[in-house]
Parts: structure tokens; C-alpha cells; sequence
């Protein structure tokens, strides 16, 4: 069944800009490897995805229980907004979840629940539980949470701009396009990774259809879209460019990063750093700048000497 999801308005806009800055502090924007960074590595769950949990919490009734199914960052944003603002939280994510972010979510006063060999299997698990299901993108105060992200940006730098972001279930491309809606000097291309374009291939169809997807380094964007997600509207409407990067791509971004930038990235955190590097994404009006969102740092330790090393 298909679930209705309204897109969010501006009153949704305003209470989760208020909710993400009464508990999260800004993050920096960096000049590094020719381009700019926004570093959403320094979050305190080590990735952008607790802006959606807070402002997603927030909108909640005190007392409610939330369900969330994660690929591991959205769980552990929801885990620690539910701390933050005591609510009670069912996270769901898969068997193949990756450690690190397992282990960091047993820190937190949920309802950890492992089940299924991917992130779909995980969010219909999650779906048939009873509370109130959080999506990680389709939900309307997730993607306002996420487009706080931009509206400090705008803070931070003056345009034109061009903003590269890694697009997984859309939330927060979605974010972000909302906010370069208001602004004729904001470009946005979400960067997916060639592995995982559910997205582009349902703003392609004017639909979700299945798409094909593949183990990859970046396992915070595999998985395909909840039937009906309002971010493939936003994304259509609002999303200039989608682009897709490899494996070895990814590789030589998070290599890039840790040793020229001094940022530990994940695959997914590292993959609009990897599209720009790789020269596709780029900006030639005069004065432009290019940012790339560095996403999240919640990388094994294997992986991450894995890469360094190669």
C-alpha cells in the first residue's frame, strides 16, 4: 500500500530551522581540493541525517513512539534526537548494516531491531510495526530538517553556487533544491553512485520504478524508493542535474580527502567530492563557486584502511 506523504510547507520549513538550531550548532565550509566542503562530518552522529531526525522528533507529540528504518545514519539521527528530546524510537536497519554504525546505535536508549540483507527488507519491517514511521527521506519534516543544511550555506557563502550533493532516497537533495528554489544564483546536481540511481530513474519515469542496484562502498545511498516518495516530485521540479560516480571514484575521493583535506569521509560522504573531482560537476559563471556536501564519516575501520592503503 501506498502511504500519502504531503510535501513540506512553509510552516514545516520554519519549525524545523528553529528545532535544528536550538540543538545542533552550524557546521564549517572549507576551501579545499578546488572546490568547497560543507563538513557535515562533525555532526555529533557523524553525518548530516540527524538534521532530519531532530526536525522530525520535534514534530512529534511528547509520548509518541517513532519507527525508522535506516541504512545506519538516519537511525542513528532519529537515536539521537529521541535522546535529546525524550522521545521513544524503534530503529530498524538490516543484518548487513555496517558495524560501526550498529555498534554506535546500541549506545543510544532505542529499540535496536536488525532483520533482512538490505535496506528495502529493513524499511518494510519497519513499516509493519506499530508507531509512527519516520521515513529517511520520504517524510515531510525529514527533508525540512535537511534543507537547514542549505539555508546555512547560504550564510556562509554568497552565490552564484553551484551545490553538489549525494542523493540516496532524496531527502536531502530534496532539501536543498527546495531551498535553491528561492534563489536564481543556486544551481543543485545530486550525485548518485552508479551502483544505486533510483532516483534519477524515477524522475526519469515521472514515477518509482525498480531500478538496479549494486553492492557499493557508499552503502548509505543503495537501496530503492518507498512507492510514491514526494521526493521524486521535489527532485523533478527542483534538481538541475544528476550525475553518478563509480567505485574508484569514490576510492580516490575519500583518499583525497583524508590526506589533502584531513576530512575522514564514508563512501556516500565522500561522493559529491568524488563527482566534482572527477569533472562532473562544475560551475563557469563568472565569480561561481562549486560546494561539495561532505555527507558523513561512519566508515568501518577495515574500509577505511582498505582505501587509505590502495
Amino acid at each position: 500500500m501506498t502511504r500519502v506523504v504531503e510535501l513540506p510547507g512553509a510552516e514545516d520549513l520554519a519549525a524545523a530551522e528553529h528545532a535544528v538550531r536550538e540543538v545542533l550548532s552550524p557546521t564549517p565550509v572549507v576551501e579545499a581540493l578546488g572546490m568547497w566542503l560543507k563538513v557535515e562530518t562533525v555532526q555529533p552522529t557523524g553525518s548530516f541525517k540527524v538534521r532530519g531526525g531532530v526536525a522530525a522528533l520535534a514534530a512529534r507529540p511528547s509520548g509518541s513512539r517513532v519507527v525508522t528504518a535506516s541504512a545506519g545514519n538516519h537511525g542513528l539521527g532519529v537515536a539521537y534526537a529521541a535522546a535529546k528530546l525524550r522521545r521513544a524510537a524503534t530503529v530498524v536497519v538490516p543484518e548487513t548494516a555496517s558495524g560501526v554504525k550498529v555498534e554506535r546505535l546500541r549506545s543510544y536508549p532505542v529499540e535496536l531491531v536488525q532483520v533482512g540483507d538490505g535496506y528495502d527488507a529493513a524499511e518494510a519491517h519497519a513499516l509493519s510495526l506499530d508507531g509512527e514511521y519516520v521515513s529517511a527521506y520520504n517524510d515531510p519534516h525529514v527533508i525540512a530538517g535537511q534543507r537547514t543544511l542549505a539555508v546555512e550555506l547560504g550564510e556562509q557563502l554568497s552565490g552564484p553556487l553551484t551545490v553538489a550533493v549525494p542523493v540516496g532516497g532524496g531527502g536531502l537533495v530534496s532539501g536543498v533544491g527546495l531551498w535553491a528554489a528561492d534563489r536564481d544564483d543556486v544551481r543543485v546536481v545530486g550525485v548518485e553512485v552508479a551502483a544505486s540511481r533510483a532516483v534519477s530513474a524515477a524522475v526519469a519515469a515521472g514515477r518509482v520504478v525498480d531500478a538496479e542496484l549494486c553492492p557499493t562502498l557508499a552503502d548509505g545511498m543503495a537501496g530503492g524508493l518507498e512507492p510514491g516518495s514526494v521526493t521524486v516530485d521535489i527532485a523533478a521540479r527542483h534538481v538541475d542535474a544528476f550525475v553518478a560516480v563509480d567505485e574508484v571514484e569514490l576510492r580516490v575521493a575519500m583518499r583525497a580527502l583524508a590526506f589533502e583535506a584531513g576530512l575522514i569521509a564514508e563512501g556516500a560522504g565522500a561522493a559529491a567530492t568524488a563527482a566534482v573531482l572527477a569533472g562532473r560537476v562544475a560551475d563557469d559563471r563568472p565569480g561561481a563557486r562549486v560546494v561539495a556536501v561532505v555527507s558523513g564519516r561512519n566508515v568501518t575501520r577495515d574500509a577505511l584502511l582498505d582505501v587509505l592503503s590502495s
